[in-house]
């Protein structure tokens, strides 16, 4: 069975009617839009609403840490129309300095928890969220000698950890086996 073709006209023409500064890329017919992080909640709720789209699910919300030294992090949002059977990446940068991005819980329930997520592993703040509390990390996972919150799946963060910042499990290749 072959999946239906996502319909880039239309999804840009949505798109256009909240913000006329959106980039796309397309990837094994895979659409991607890039949009200004203000605009996150408007686009979202436009293509929830639109009547021929439905994009209705969120399936994920991500993030990408480019490392460079300006747009270092991307925040992905995975939407799923159920009734058309299309899907849409929607994709904001988000600078260093201002690592900070709308919430979309007003607009899906759901992001509540991913948005927990990417703040956990990335350190990107979801302004109006409910509740941004680390998700999987403990509330004081930080730096030992500076006091600094670390975020895990940052690419400046050292493979092994930060020594002292939580206790690592025992490694019997290495020290040989745990008394």
């Amino acid at each position: 069975m072959k999946v239906p073709t996502t319909p880039k006209k239309e999804i840009l023409e949505t798109i256009s009617g909240v913000t006329s500064e959106h980039s796309t890329y397309e990837f094994r017919e895979q659409l991607s839009v890039n949009v200004p992080k203000e605009n996150v909640v408007e686009v979202l709720k436009a293509l929830k609403e639109d009547k021929h789209l439905q994009f209705n699910n969120l399936v994920d919300i991500t993030a990408v840490d480019w490392y460079k030294e300006s747009e270092r992090f991307e925040v992905v949002y995975i939407l799923y129309s159920i009734p058309q059977k299309w899907r849409v990446r929607i994709k904001a940068i988000v600078e260093e300095e201002d690592c900070r991005i709308p919430s979309v819980t007003p607009v899906f329930e759901c992001a509540d928890w991913y948005e927990r997520e990417v703040y956990d592993m990335y350190g990107i703040k979801f302004d109006n969220h409910p509740d941004m509390r680390r998700f999987y990390m403990p509330e004081d996972f930080a730096d030992p000698e500076t006091g600094e919150q670390l975020y895990p799946l940052r690419k400046d963060f050292p493979l092994m950890g930060i020594p002292g910042s939580l206790p690592l499990p025992p490694y019997p290749e290495k020290y040989g086996e745990p008394n």
